[in-house]
């Protein structure tokens, strides 16, 4: 191939074209170049070759146009079907004529675009021939060719390629003709630097950007390249690379259109641009304006730089005024340049100060930011005394920033303040700086925000990279040392990093800022953060590594006697400080060895050192050279003496952690000890220590397979108490068998007789067995929090023992806990929890009164077998309803006048046997006080059942008992109103520990319920709505925010409306699910719907009303209510109904579910002759929820078909009413009402005159 070649070189330019045209150019790039930069420039190629390769050129263009022009139209057969598989050699002889005649223009297609590739090349090698043999002006005929025909070889990238490399060659070489080309190539080059997304083509663009300064961007033929460059504006590789940042300043100076279009690109992008982003903008710009001129200068900086100060200064959030100061930030980085200052002053003066003294506290937020941004902000043509005066000015603003109103702005005040004094403090007056540093020290450290706190941290600390503020903080950070008490924990921790940050100044001394026993104080109480780093800063004193093991050691052991709680903290922490394990074990011997010596140790001091050797061996037991040398440590017995030497609670927990973790050989000697730890517990509920100290003993007794043992005794002490019970208050004992197909089945036994073993102290001591249960009951529920103890108590095959006591137990507790004040509810708490997880491990016991039962079926498979569960939900609800009853029953006499609810249940409850009350065990005296407490003692009760009935009920295990579970919430919310009634009619004033634990629980109630609304109405269908109890339920739920209100005031009711607004949704839905799912005649579902207001009917919709009217000024303020004392526009309630319009309004068929509601309590209001109530409903519901404007109503077929049931009711009401001010209120009534009466009585003829 070469020799023909080079044959055809020497014959003419003609034949080497026609040579090189049919050879294939990947493989000959280096036989043409040699060929090429061969010929002398004294050779006739020189000149002859050039013009060959202009009529090449230009023949191949033209064949390459009449094949676009010519191109046969594609087979309507090919255009409709897919492609097919490749046709073998035998069939392609009966292809069809079109597809012959589309692949011929396929090949020719090809072999053009190849034989122009070939010869760019050739042109190429001549441009760039070494010796310049050929003359550029000769080849800028081909070269031209090339350039402009451009955009008919979009097709071949590589032909592309070739002919923009040929452009960029003449210009960067500064050949003759080289403006000529570039209107074609300058367009594919920025568009490939676009789509390659690749920096050198970035660059390749920036290298011939003076080329685009011949283009003409008014022309309207440029549209394109423009778009082009608009694209390079936001393209990130633009914007991230030196030269395309370069590129893009030098572009937006070519035109005034230009710059514009740019301007408001960049505009656009400000309030979603990233950092990076936003910062090339601001370098762009100032590149831009530093080389514009005249107008092009005077754009960017008046009609852009401007609009940014402005935009940064009235940013509607903290991010967008961020955003425009990053693009600022181009020019005040370069504000040394000149001109530069003199701009920012010129530009920012005029605002800055009068913004910083608004009333808007955001836009003097943004405004600091800029100040600091811009600081100092100075006129460099003025004179020393106008800057100075000006920078006492900007002082003078900035100390009156600190004391802002707004916290915020107080914020960046002070840590703004910090940073000027840091950067420029050699030119601030040295008064300045004291009158600005005390203030923040002595005024900021104590504000009241403790975000203000922490910028005056953060700032001290910055200010504090400058060497030169040391001398003056060495007197003032001490006023800082009160802030290790701060009741914010991220204070806490910027003052310990504070301190951290001293202590490697040689000038400063941590503990002159902040004293050693207020640091060892913190170390003991601190949460870990801040014990973590108190411990970072006292290790290089109390356990350095630079001095000998035994030295680290007794200086340890000096802190932990000098503060044990801090000590132990410290060695906790030591480990992740960077303590070798060598050292810590060292450590551990010495503590050891000091609590087994003769010294007179205080017990405070024990626990510190057991504390800390704790801490130490569990962070030693993990390598296994360590662990060897803990159990030959506590050989020999010491593991006796150890224990001996704890004498407090807290050093016994120390040592069962000790040894839990070690496992030495000896240890079973502790296990009686333990068992003493876990079995005498009453009071763990309050008691953090012995809970702490339980936990350790169980931990122990785990490791050394203990756990049978701990749980047979506990549950001979729960079966003790509960036998107690039933010899104290009558419970019967249960009868019970475990069943389950993962157990071996145990034959029946009376386990009644089993309790009466334990039987053998007096009646008098109930209550001391009572609190021992307790205990224990917090100890199972505290076992089924930890995945391994839960796996070892529901594997235990005498797991109904424990389960049926705590039945017993908890039966007591709920029915007795208003007659004896030491009922709590860790056993019913255990219960719960212990039926809830033997439910979901499939353990099931069976009641052999459930047996017999189920014998007595006919049709045992017609009705669903009862679970575990079941059981035990049914057996709580009956335990509820017995406490409910009892309760009302005893106080019926003291009811209010407006509350005669659930007499029925009360005369059921007092046929039935009554248990027994504890009068000999009980401290109450019948005070309002002990009421209180008893009251709050119930509440707690009824909350715990109703969060396992939510929590099982969320398991999906008590579907079919939604109308049971719903109904005890009801009568639980009812007594709760009641309760609340009763008290305040009594006059009796909550004291106000009893009512913060009730409120808290009166809340926890209120998520449960709504939580069990959400979850019946999630199960809802058309097949199964939802039961009638649900729209009880959620009536009562607003008859107890009404009752909190009206009872206990705005603010407590407003804690309960906090609660509630998470459920609104569910709220609404249960108070017109029923109706929206419910395929029934719409007459017909409102009169369902009646009835049941008439049967229960609620008094939040007198309270509603009451307030629409107070807001009406319809009602006399002045008209005594013996009912209510507060005000009667209910300030929270209606806040809380206002709250529920907007969704309601959302859906126009719940809009008709719940509206319907509101107009059949104005019926009832109607037959009661109550017209204050019925114009209020009707106020509400015509002018807020509809809204006066829909006189039509529309979607509201149910609302409507009420109305005949109240406006001729009204008209007649209004002809026989007698009273002025009743016929008054059903005027207005029926104002409210006429035009929607009007309008469907004419216009849709709904209603007729006749029922007027």
């Amino acid at each position: 191939m070469e020799k023909r070649l080079r044959s055809s070189l020497r014959s003419s330019a003609e034949e080497f074209l026609s040579s090189a045209g049919k050879i294939n150019l990947k493989s000959s790039k280096s036989t043409l170049k040699t060929l090429i930069h061969a010929i002398p420039a004294s050779s006739p190629l020189s000149s002859s070759l050039p013009l060959s390769l202009h009529r090449s050129i230009s023949d191949s263009i033209l064949s390459f146009r009449n094949l676009l022009e010519h191109r046969p139209p594609p087979s309507p057969d090919l255009a409709k079907s897919p492609p097919s598989k490749r046709l073998r050699r035998s069939s392609r002889k009966n292809q069809p004529n079109s597809q012959k005649i589309e692949s011929n223009f396929t090949c020719d297609k090809q072999e053009t675009l190849e034989k122009l590739q070939i010869l760019a090349h050739i042109v190429f090698l001549c441009v760039s021939h070494p010796k310049n043999a050929f003359l550029p002006s000769d080849l800028l005929p081909a070269v031209q060719s090339l350039h402009d025909n451009l955009v008919l070889f979009e097709s071949d990238s590589n032909l592309l390629l070739e002919t923009a490399s040929l452009c960029e060659v003449y210009w960067k070489e500064n050949l003759p003709g080289r403006e000529m080309l570039i209107s074609q190539s300058l367009p594919f080059l920025v568009s490939k630097s676009l789509t390659s997304k690749r920096k050198v083509d970035v660059h390749r663009v920036y290298a011939l950007r003076e080329a685009f300064a011949l283009l003409d961007f008014e022309d309207e033929s440029i549209d394109d390249l423009k778009l082009l460059l608009m694209r390079c504006v936001i393209a990130p590789l633009y914007l991230k690379t030196e030269d395309g940042r370069r590129f893009l300043a030098f572009m937006v100076g070519l035109s005034m259109q230009l710059l514009k279009e740019a301007l408001a690109m960049m505009r656009s992008q400000i309030p979603f641009g990233r950092k990076s982003i936003l910062e090339a903008y601001g370098e762009v710009l100032f590149r831009a304006w530093k080389s514009a001129e005249g107008e092009l200068k005077d754009e960017i900086e008046n009609g852009f730089l401007q609009g940014l100060i402005d935009g940064a200064i009235h940013a509607s959030s903290g991010v967008f005024g961020a955003s425009i100061r990053r693009i600022l930030g181009g020019f005040v980085s370069q504000r040394i340049t000149d001109g530069v200052e003199k701009l920012l002053f010129r530009l920012a003066e005029p605002v800055i100060f009068r913004s910083l003294q608004v009333a808007n506290s955001n836009v003097r937020l943004n405004t600091v930011h800029l100040l600091l941004d811009l600081f100092p902000l100075e006129d460099p043509d003025a004179t020393k005394e106008v800057k100075d005066t000006l920078l006492d000015k900007q002082f003078f603003l900035l100390e009156r920033l600190l004391m802002d109103d707004c916290p915020n702005v107080r914020v960046v005040a002070v840590e703004g303040c910090c940073r000027v004094l840091s950067l420029f403090w050699e030119i601030i007056p040295p008064s300045t700086i004291t009158k600005i540093l005390t203030k923040i020290c002595d005024e900021m450290s104590h504000d009241i925000c403790n975000e203000v706190r922490l910028s005056t941290l953060s700032g001290i600390v910055y200010l504090l990279g400058n060497p030169q503020s040391h001398e003056v903080m060495k007197v003032l950070l001490p006023r800082l040392g009160h802030l290790i008490l701060d009741n914010g924990l991220s204070t806490r921790v910027a003052i310990m990093d504070l301190l951290l940050f001293i202590r490697d100044i040689k000038t400063f001394q941590f503990n002159k800022v902040v004293g050693l026993d207020v640091l060892l104080s913190t170390l003991a109480n601190d949460q870990p953060q801040v014990a973590q780093k108190i411990t970072r800063l006292l290790i290089p004193s109390y356990f350095p590594s630079k001095v000998s093991i035994g030295e680290a050691c007794n200086r340890c052991v000096t802190l932990i006697k000098r503060s044990p709680k801090a000590g132990a903290k410290f060695c906790e922490f030591a480990v992740s400080e960077g303590a070798s394990l060598k050292s810590l074990m060292e450590l551990v011997k010495a503590l050891i060895n000091l609590v087994l010596s003769l010294e007179k140790l205080d017990a405070d001091q024990i626990e510190g050192l057991l504390a800390a050797a704790s801490s130490l061996c569990n962070s030693l037991v993990g390598e296994p050279c360590y662990n060897d040398a803990l159990k030959e440590l506590f050989s020999g017995g010491k593991v006796k003496c150890l224990f001996a030497a704890a004498s407090t609670g807290c050093a016994q927990s120390s040592v069962f952690n000790i040894f839990s973790a070690v496992c030495p050989e000896d240890m079973a000697s502790l296990v009686e000890e333990c068992m003493h730890v876990i079995t005498n517990c009453s009071g763990i509920s309050e008691n953090v220590e012995l809970q702490a100290e339980v936990r350790s003993a169980r931990k122990l007794l785990l490791s050394c397979d203990g756990f049978d043992d701990m749980f047979e005794a506990q549950t001979k002490l729960l079966q003790k108490t509960a036998y107690r019970c039933h010899v104290k208050f009558g419970i019967e004992l249960p009868k019970q068998r475990i069943s389950s197909g993962k157990r071996k089945k145990c034959n029946s036994v009376k386990i009644s007789a089993k309790w009466k073993h334990v039987s053998g102290k007096n009646a008098s001591d109930f209550e001391e067995d009572y609190s021992i249960a307790v205990g224990i009951g917090w100890q199972i529920k505290d076992f089924l929090v930890s995945e391994d103890t839960r796996k070892a108590v529901l594997g235990s095959q005498a797991l109904e023992l424990p389960f049926l006591a705590l039945k017993v137990i908890s039966e007591v507790s709920i029915l007795q806990c208003v007659c004896c004040e030491y009922m709590e509810t860790s056993p019913l708490l255990a219960y719960t929890a212990l039926a809830l997880h033997m439910t979901l491990q499939n353990i099931n016991i069976r009641t052999s009164e459930c047996s017999a039962k189920k014998k007595d079926r006919t049709d045992s498979s017609s009705i669903l077998e009862r679970t575990l569960l079941d059981e035990t939900v049914d057996h709580l609800l009956n335990c509820t309803e017995k406490l409910l009853a009892a309760d009302d029953a005893g106080t019926s006499g003291n009811l209010p006048a407006n509350s005669k609810q659930d007499n029925k249940k009360v005369n059921q409850a007092e046929k039935q046997k009554k248990p027994q009350r504890d009068a000999s065990g009980s401290n109450t005296d019948g005070s309002p006080h002990d009421k209180q407490k008893m009251t709050s003692k119930k509440v707690k009760m009824l909350t715990a059942v109703l969060k396992f009935i939510v929590d099982s009920t969320a398991m999906g295990f008590l579907s079919h008992l939604n109308r049971r579970c719903l109904s005890f919430t009801s009568s639980y919310v009812k007594h709760v109103i009641f309760v609340l009634g009763q008290q305040y009619f009594e006059g009796q004033q909550f004291k106000e520990d009893n009512l913060k634990d009730s409120i808290i629980c009166l809340k926890s109630s209120f998520s449960y319920a709504a939580k069990l609304l959400n979850l019946i109405l999630k199960d809802a269908t058309e097949a199964s709505p939802p039961p009638q109890e649900a729209f009880d339920l959620a009536n009562d739920m607003l008859d107890l925010i009404t009752s909190f209100e009206i009872y206990l005031g705005s603010s407590f009711a407003a804690h309960l409306a906090a609660v509630a607004k998470s459920w609104l949704p569910d709220l609404i839905l249960a108070l017109g699910l029923g109706s929206i799912l419910r395929h029934t005649p719409v007459e017909s579902t409102y009169l369902t719907a009646l009835s049941h207001v008439k049967l229960h009917y609620p008094s939040w919709p007198l309270i509603l009303a009451k307030a629409e009217l107070f807001e009406m000024k319809e009602v006399n303020p002045d008209e005594d209510d013996h009912e209510v004392s507060d005000p009667e526009e209910f300030p929270m309630f209606k806040k809380f109904i206002e709250m529920i319009i907007p969704l309601l309004k959302r859906n126009p068929n719940i809009l008709d579910a719940v509206g319907v509601i509101f107009l059949t309590h104005s019926v009832v209001g109607l037959e009661r002759k109550d017209f204050a109530l019925v114009l209020g409903l009707l106020h509400f519901v015509c002018v807020k929820l509809v809204g006066q404007e829909d006189k039509t109503w529309n979607e509201l077929d149910m609302m409507l078909s009420s109305l005949p049931d109240i406006y001729p009711q009204i008209e007649r009401e209004i002809e026989e009413q007698s009273n002025e001010d009743a016929r008054q209120k059903l005027l207005s009534a029926r104002v409210l009402l006429e035009p929607v009466w009007l309008y469907h009585s004419y216009e849709t003829g709904r209603f007729t005159v006749m029922e007027e």
